[in-house]
């Protein structure tokens, strides 16, 4: 790892916010690409997946999910689990920056794109009884417009007109294919 790239993962822990935000976007924007220090710091993500502080569990989320493409030994397949529960986290905002995240994972391979495809379609149906459901179905196929934008699978984009047609409300129905419309 270059050592601007470990500052940054040391900053992530500096009391300052604005050098904090600094350290996030630059690792996100390094990891839009593939990486070769994506194992460096791999299980120390894996373990903040389940920190104290909603911030480090966020953080985790989204960089294991944008280090997906840099895991060639596809450990994110044995990870997903803990990535996908902080979907979920008790604190909205953490699991609403984790969801709109998840589906770089199905930037990693066939079987990354389904497994996030299959999570996402799954919750997607079953959320309804989950605060800001609306929300959460909003950021879900929004996730999977912009996994079909990268891949261009029609069978995502197909996966998605049938949600939305699954939706009663009107308004939320067309919000949702608003999302798809071609650009």
């Amino acid at each position: 790892m270059d050592e601007n790239t470990q500052m940054y993962f040391e900053n992530l822990n500096s009391e300052d916010k604005n050098i904090q935000y600094d350290a996030y976007t630059n690792i996100m924007e390094a990891t839009n690409e593939q990486v070769d220090w994506a194992y460096d710091v791999w299980d120390q993500l894996k373990e903040d997946l389940t920190h104290p502080d909603h911030h480090r569990r966020s953080r985790a989320a989204q960089f294991l999910a944008s280090l997906s493409k840099s895991d060639p030994s596809r450990i994110i397949l044995e990870d997903f689990p803990a990535v996908w529960e902080v979907t979920k986290d008790p604190k909205f905002v953490t699991a609403r920056h984790s969801l709109q995240a998840i589906w770089k994972v199905g930037l990693a391979g066939p079987k990354q794109k389904k497994m996030v495809v299959d999570h996402l379609v799954d919750r997607f149906r079953n959320c309804e009884d989950e605060k800001n459901y609306t929300l959460i179905r909003s950021d879900i196929i929004q996730g999977l417009r912009h996994l079909y934008d990268e891949v261009e699978d029609d069978e995502i984009e197909q996966k998605a007109m049938e949600l939305v047609d699954t939706v009663e409300d009107s308004k939320y129905r067309k919000k949702y294919l608003g999302k798809w419309r071609k650009k």
